[in-house]
């Protein structure tokens, strides 16, 4: 289905690429910065070594360059848009959120980090099926009475760059406000988790 974005919408490989640069050089950053640390938690595993702390994620790869990403192969047609480098890679994590009504927070004397004020599913055809977010977005925003002007950060997910781009232009998204931090490209996107990941990532950046 990105590939038929990429057509449907325009996007180039050079477009792809340079995004997932982008996303590359942002996350690294947000990582040198330590903008993603309150909400990682660090997990011990078993080596042959012993029992090791993993407190770093290990999946982005900030000495990325547009010349190693030019090189890459397409993966899904020839003098495609689609390659390893500038799609989310496989990787495993976890999230977890806890969602709670306001009388459950004054019961349990909680401080909430945030408040959910609408949300809305949506679907599409299954052939452009990463264009998801755009019918998802636009209405979750009438429910809320809100535009994209009102968002000071807006976070969508990269399952491929052609998808996140064909949103992008879509919905008119502000580069400089989306995704500031580097997104799936870089990080990853465990299936089941990439929803609560991306949600405290915002919540944690709007802060």
């Amino acid at each position: 289905t990105a590939e038929n974005l990429a057509a449907k919408y325009s996007i180039s490989r050079e477009d792809c690429d340079r995004y997932a640069l982008k996303t590359q050089q942002r996350c690294k950053a947000a990582n040198d910065a330590g903008y993603f640390n309150a909400e990682m938690a660090p997990i011990e595993v078993k080596t042959k070594k012993g029992k090791e702390s993993m407190q770093k994620d290990e999946h982005p790869k900030p000495q990325t360059t547009m010349e190693q990403l030019t090189k890459l192969p397409c993966v899904f047609k020839k003098d495609g848009t689609v390659t390893a480098g500038n799609a989310s890679g496989v990787c495993d994590g976890a999230g977890a959120v806890i969602l709670a009504s306001e009388s459950a927070l004054k019961k349990h004397s909680l401080t909430p980090l945030a408040r959910v004020v609408a949300y809305h599913s949506a679907g599409c055809d299954p052939s452009i099926m990463g264009i998801g977010p755009v019918p998802a977005i636009t209405e979750v925003l009438k429910k809320a009475g809100l535009t994209l002007k009102d968002m000071d950060l807006v976070e969508v997910n990269e399952a491929f760059a052609p998808q996140y781009l064909a949103v992008e232009k879509a919905l008119g998204l502000d580069p400089e406000k989306t995704n500031v931090n580097g997104g799936a490209i870089a990080i990853g996107h465990p299936l089941g988790a990439s929803g609560s990941r991306i949600t405290a990532h915002l919540v944690h950046e709007l802060r």
